[in-house]
């Protein structure tokens, strides 16, 4: 059967079968991009295109995206946030005045825009507030300052739990 006969049997145009790709073999630029990719891990295809570019591969980057596509390459992801291995010992219930002490920051703003921002420290087991500190800014040194006051009038606690939640808006007076 002859080419024309058999194209038009099945459908298809002989164009397409006669086709031959022009393409250029891309087994070494794909052999060198997997060996970089191994070597550094968090470079994606754009700092690929760089390195090989410098090594005097001529690719366009569009053609390097789908080649590194192809060989499935990719950034690795980085870890996840470590948690704590194993269980948790419970936390004791308060039995008594000082067993623990619960730390909490609590933020507002005033009239005219300014935030302020108010340390609360509160005996769990009496449920009595030790200490209200405001100011439009506490630092590590002024919280662990008014700590230290605190002991030296009340006594050391067997705990202290710190609770903080970023920008929890107090009752507005």
């Amino acid at each position: 059967m002859s080419e024309r006969r058999a194209c038009k049997a099945i459908g298809y145009c002989r164009m397409t079968v006669r086709y031959r790709t022009t393409r250029a073999d891309e087994a070494g630029v794909r052999q060198r991009m997997r060996a970089i990719a191994l070597e550094r891990r968090r470079f994606g295809y754009r700092r690929l295109h760089v390195l090989l570019k410098r090594e005097g591969y001529l690719i366009n980057d569009k053609k390097l995206f789908r080649l590194y596509r192809e060989e499935r390459l990719a950034v690795r992801r980085r870890g996840g946030r470590k948690r704590a291995i194993g269980t948790r010992a419970p936390m004791m219930v308060p039995m008594a005045p000082n067993d623990r002490w619960s730390l909490d920051f609590v933020s507002d703003q005033l009239t005219d825009g300014r935030r302020f921002r108010i340390l609360t420290v509160v005996d769990d087991c009496t449920r009595e507030c030790l200490a209200l500190v405001a100011d439009t800014s506490l630092s590590g040194t002024r919280v662990a300052r008014e700590l230290d006051r605190l002991v030296m009038e009340r006594g050391r606690p067997k705990m202290v739990v710190s609770e903080t939640v970023a920008n929890s808006p107090a009752t507005p007076s």
